[in-house]
């Protein structure tokens, strides 16, 4: 079993109001996707958010949108606040979402949104599904690959986007205190341990690092 984890930028005819909202305003960081169901009918979908943003100018934005059908939000917690929507599913999203429902692909949440609207997902499958579903994406879908690998324990953890070498190097160093404060070793020590030039584990401790901030902080790419 596969996992891709990829940015989704749409075109703005595909785009939805609240994405064209975060893409065009500094009112929202970040929003996550929590959770998502279908209703029986296929009509509506029911959406938890997590946004890290404005909370008055998201209500003011949603308010807006004509496919919002009902909505609730939590109070405000130092700029983080959940959002329950139900919506009327929009034909240009099933059609969008056409070239994944073909297929056995599986939608991993939380899907991310970054401060440009752009979407961050992880699907889950065969590997030929998942590169066919990518090959088939409507024209002016643009799609940048974060990683593929095998669906394991290091899975939807912000260790997932490692490769192996970045993971030996950054556990090495984790547990021989490099990250302590203050440290009790130096960056020679861990490149020592790991049988490599201290250049090649700066390197390695490095990519390591910026690929978890990356994760947990839902970057995407410049």
């Amino acid at each position: 079993m596969r996992y891709l984890r990829a940015w989704i930028d749409l075109p703005e005819q595909f785009r939805h109001p609240m994405q064209a909202f975060i893409r065009e305003t500094d009112a929202v960081e970040r929003e996550e996707m929590l959770t998502f169901n279908l209703a029986g009918d296929a009509d509506h979908e029911y959406l938890l958010f997590r946004v890290y943003g404005d909370r008055e100018r998201y209500r003011d934005a949603i308010d807006d949108v004509d496919s919002v059908a009902a909505y609730r939000m939590s109070p405000s917690d130092d700029g983080v606040f959940h959002v329950y929507v139900v919506q009327e599913c929009r034909a240009i999203d099933r059609d969008w979402r056409a070239a994944f429902r073909a297929r056995n692909l599986v939608t991993v949440p939380p899907v991310v949104f970054d401060d440009r609207g752009r979407m961050r997902m992880t699907i889950l499958g065969a590997e030929a599904d998942i590169t066919a579903a990518i090959d088939d994406q409507p024209p002016g879908v643009d799609v940048t690959v974060v990683d593929v690998g095998d669906y394991d324990r290091y899975f939807d953890t912000p260790a997932s986007g490692l490769t192996d070498r970045q993971r030996e190097a950054v556990r090495t160093a984790l547990a021989m205190g490099y990250y302590d404060v203050p440290a009790t070793c130096s960056l020679a020590e861990v490149a020592a341990t790991l049988d490599v030039a201290e250049a090649t584990a700066s390197e390695l401790v490095a990519r390591g690092e910026r690929a978890i901030l990356d994760d947990v902080l839902g970057r995407g790419p410049s």
